[in-house]
């Protein structure tokens, strides 16, 4: 029984999910830091790059509209419409690291299946 160790997927996930979460966090502040001392309309334009997948995902979740709301009635700080853009991307990107990795999965464990073991001896 000479089987090859199953390939650690779940941390190549979590490692991947980490690091990119961690360039997207890294990048925000970046640019935060930026925009308050030294704007430019290219900083702008950067930040709300940054923003748009996190604003989409809010929009289709129909948190946006309240959550602009309490933004513009001054019910909610920028530091937490920031955290919740934050959270809401590391979200995005763990979910999907985990769609990836579980059809990496499912692709390896057809190939195992199609693939005919040798007779044993």
């Amino acid at each position: 029984m000479n089987e090859s160790p199953r390939f650690p997927l779940l941390r190549i996930m979590l490692g991947n999910a980490l690091l990119l979460s961690g360039i997207y966090l890294f990048l925000g502040l970046v640019v935060e830091v930026l925009r308050r001392w030294f704007p430019s309309e290219r900083v702008d334009t950067f930040s709300l790059t940054l923003d748009s997948l996190p604003g989409r995902v809010l929009i289709l979740l129909r948190v946006m509209p309240k959550l602009r709301e309490l933004y513009l009635y001054h019910s909610m700080s920028n530091t937490t419409l920031r955290l919740i853009f934050a959270v809401t991307t590391v979200a995005v990107i763990f979910a999907l690291a985990l769609l990836v990795g579980v059809a990496m999965y499912l692709v390896a464990w057809l190939a195992e299946r199609r693939t005919p073991t040798p007779p044993r001896a």
